[in-house]
């Protein structure tokens, strides 16, 4: 059989997709259908046919699955945040321990009764929604010269109007809304991507959840914004706020945050907790964006290392410490690498003011550094703790890592696909995999975290 562009098909869905598409299949023919979950009988448009595979566009659910649920979110569909939020969310939990699953036997090369036996239940959250402690919101214009913000649709940079997301914190709608009375009040334009000309490009605002402290910052295209004062008087009004600034993007890229942060008002940070360790967090900070599962999966990636109190243990891509502070209070000495030098600086406060003097932070690459230090100094690893980007760990990274010969890596990924791929090449390097488990960290959309440990042979 031929498939063509604008076929219309009947189809069941059989699978999911990495980016939550359903999969389908019409006499071997694969279709990737976005908005169609496992279980839906469907009909479809062909809108790309290649040779063997090809793209289509939902036109009516025939059937629903017995797992979809009616979305909490009127713009799930539009939107590019929540790509499973038709999926209840105990399949949401299948989906991805599948997932996981699949990468490890797929790219990792591992055995399906090997990672049957090791791979634990997914952790899950008992309250999925209103999780995000921190959210950057375009700025845009509407058809009538209006200033509006929400989020992206998906692959796109054209904005979904929407200022009350169900994922993020409740105190977000109001803050946005006097943002843009306030811009809407005094005629500051929103930054025009197309042009460079505007104002005001985004909206981060963040949250200590331990605490309530609230963060707000506005990116802007400019050096300052007119009637600044009237701005902070209308945002200190709202409970919480602790922090008020500006951070300066000229540059026509697609790094929201600029280096430049002025402050308004208030102070320069807010501190959250996780367990009993506190943190200082700036607008440029890395800090996990959902607290209560943070505390599960570092939990877990301290559970794995099993210290006893006389390990000297690495951690790398060590960000403001917050992997790095959880470990020092059980190990006997704690080295954090973190390329960026602002990281770095939070790390060392951090440590200093929950009183940690086993907690030492160096600024670099840790293909670098590592070595440097086990020559210069003799400093080498019991045990390697590391939460690599997206892209995971740099090669040489992995190379350093089997050349320091750690007894145990604790691997925290927030890609099960790199995070396969690296532990292909820390296997060939004599580590066996021994536990593996998924925390549900981003809750309806398809990004999930793992942590694994693996053991010298």
């Amino acid at each position: 059989m031929n498939f063509n562009k604008d076929d219309v098909f009947t189809v069941t869905i059989e699978d999911m997709g990495a980016d939550g598409e359903g999969i389908g299949k019409i006499d071997g023919y694969t279709l990737f259908i976005k908005d169609a979950i496992i279980g839906d009988k469907v009909e479809v448009k062909i809108m790309k046919a290649k040779k063997n595979f090809g793209y289509g566009r939902l036109l009516k659910i025939l059937e629903p699955s017995k797992d979809r649920t009616e979305p909490k979110c009127i713009y799930h569909k539009q939107c590019g945040g929540c790509q499973i939020q038709a999926l209840n969310y105990e399949a949401q939990l299948v989906y991805k321990q599948n997932k996981v699953r699949n990468n490890l036997i797929r790219i990792g090369g591992y055995q399906e009764a090997l990672i049957d036996s090791i791979m634990e239940p997914i952790v899950g959250m008992e309250n999925p929604y209103h999780y995000r402690n921190k959210a950057q919101f375009p700025i845009g214009t509407d058809f009538y010269g209006n200033p509006v913000t929400g989020f992206y649709a998906g692959r796109t940079h054209s904005i979904i109007e929407n200022t009350d997301c169900i994922l993020g914190i409740e105190e977000n709608e109001v803050i946005l809304k006097e943002v843009l009375a306030f811009m809407k009040e005094e005629k500051i334009p929103a930054y025009d991507e197309t042009t460079g000309k505007g104002v005001v490009r985004h909206v981060l605002i963040r949250k200590g959840f331990a605490t309530g402290e609230i963060m707000v910052c506005l990116v802007i295209n400019t050096k300052k914004i007119n009637f600044e004062e009237k701005l902070v008087n209308r945002l200190i009004t709202i409970p919480g706020i602790k922090s008020i600034s500006v951070s300066v993007n000229k540059e026509n890229t697609n790094v929201i945050m600029g280096t430049e942060i002025r402050q308004l008002w208030g102070s320069e940070t807010i501190t959250d907790y996780i367990k009993d360790v506190q943190f200082k967090i700036s607008p440029l900070s890395f800090y996990q964006v959902n607290p209560v599962q943070t505390e599960k999966l570092y939990g877990l990636a301290l559970e794995y290392a099993a210290l006893t109190g006389n390990e000297t243990v690495w951690d790398l891509y060590c960000g403001i410490g917050t992997i790095s502070l959880f470990l020092a209070k059980a190990a006997k000495q704690v080295y954090g690498v973190e390329i960026i030098p602002k990281a770095i600086e939070d790390a060392r406060e951090n440590a200093r003011i929950n009183n940690i003097e086993n907690a030492k932070f160096f600024v670099g690459k840790a293909e670098e550094v590592l070595p440097e230090k086990y020559k210069t100094d003799g400093i080498y690893a019991d045990v390697i703790v590391v939460d690599p980007p997206r892209k995971g760990c740099d090669e040489k990274c992995l190379e350093t890592m089997l050349l320091m010969k750690p007894e145990k890596i604790v691997y925290v990924s927030c890609d099960s696909a790199t995070l396969a791929r690296d532990l292909k090449i820390l296997a060939e390097g004599g580590y066996e995999l021994k536990r593996v488990r998924a925390v549900d960290q981003f809750c309806h959309t398809v990004h999930i975290e793992t942590v694994v440990l693996l053991q010298k042979q």
